[in-house]
């Protein structure tokens, strides 16, 4: 789905020519420019749609962003760090369009028994970014509570009718596939476990749809879409290689994101397998391990900057327009080439 028409900050901004940081002082009515320019802010950004309480400034009363634990735990490093920089990208463009963020801890007792943050309860805030992915239950648990908005960041439930911001999962996966196969690859597996997460389903569908638009059926032979979790992950992964004692190794494997992909590397080349002189592999994310890995892993790279962009364009158009329709926009990826996929002859 298109991003939504941007009316932001940097709309009067470029507008007047000055800095964002000056239309946030005029609109926050903050001391550090003067009064013929604040009131000119004002004006223009009436004039261009911006919504602005000229009597008291919403702007103060913070976003709340709700993070689980286990986003910000190193237990998986690897995307602690890709979502230390999504959660700090996010509270930087918030602060560039004059909003301040409260990071909010859910830890996994909170989540398992429905139990809200304290600050839900007590504080003034505007609205309520919730990142990652928090349990579906817990989400309905913050709305039924809440009556401010809520933006779903990074990942969404279908069943919800509740703004989103995530990752171009299927078209992602559709280009990432389609790579495997304008390098000449036809056996292409697919690991995703399509029953953890949103996105991991949206990857499976690029995979699918990517094949068959080249007239190739998804052999689930060479398919792993299900598991018990992230601490199973490695047991599972040895599963799957088991499989192919007998028979013959996918040319190439499409992973629902990078760890799985990093992982499936560790077991192929205790098994002796060449990557990619015998398996092609790449991963989704674009985790800075992937760059690091032997070879370097390729990957379909989510574009941060664009993702917490988005988030704050369509949460700023929540905050101004209490009628705002439900509607989930995505970020393309970026196919970033390592050494892991060959071409074939």
């Amino acid at each position: 789905m298109p991003r939504p028409k941007k009316i932001s900050m940097q709309t009067i901004a470029d507008k007047l020519g000055i800095s964002r940081n000056a239309v946030s002082l005029a609109l926050s009515n903050k001391k550090g420019i003067g009064e013929d320019l604040r009131q000119l802010v004002i004006q223009t950004a009436q004039e261009v749609g911006y919504s602005v309480d000229t009597g008291h400034s919403s702007i103060s009363a913070p976003i709340l962003v709700l993070v689980p634990e286990r986003v910000m735990s190193h237990a998986d490093n690897e995307h602690f760090l890709f979502y230390h920089d999504l959660i700090w990208g996010l509270d930087g463009r918030l602060q560039e369009e004059g909003y301040s963020a409260v990071i909010v801890r859910i830890s996994h007792a909170q989540e398992q028994d429905r139990i809200l943050p304290e600050l839900v309860q007590h504080i003034d805030y505007q609205g309520i970014i919730a990142f990652g992915i928090l349990e579906k239950e817990y989400i309905e648990k913050v709305q039924q509570t809440s009556t401010k908005p809520m933006l779903l960041f990074d990942s969404y439930y279908r069943e919800l009718d509740t703004p989103a911001v995530t990752s171009a999962n299927i078209e992602g996966a559709c280009e990432a596939v389609t790579s495997l196969i304008l390098a000449g690859h036809q056996r292409i597996g697919c690991i995703a476990p399509i029953h953890l997460t949103t996105s991991h389903e949206e990857r499976w569908f690029g995979y699918t749809k990517a094949m068959l638009q080249y007239k190739l059926q998804p052999d689930f032979a060479l398919c792993l879409l299900e598991s018990e979790g992230f601490s199973r992950t490695q047991e599972e992964l040895s599963a799957y290689c088991d499989r192919f004692k007998e028979v013959e190794y996918p040319t190439a494997v499409f992973c629902g994101n990078d760890r799985i992909a990093l992982l499936l590397m560790k077991e192929l080349e205790k098994r002796g397998v060449n990557i990619p002189g015998d398996v092609s592999v790449i991963g989704f994310d674009g985790l800075a391990m992937s760059a690091e890995s032997n070879p370097p892993l390729t990957t379909m790279a989510v574009n941060k900057n664009a993702l917490c962009t988005a988030a704050v364009e369509m949460l700023g158009q929540m905050l101004r327009h209490p009628d705002y329709p439900a509607m989930r926009c995505s970020a393309a990826p970026v196919l970033r080439n390592g050494g892991s996929v060959r071409v074939l002859a």
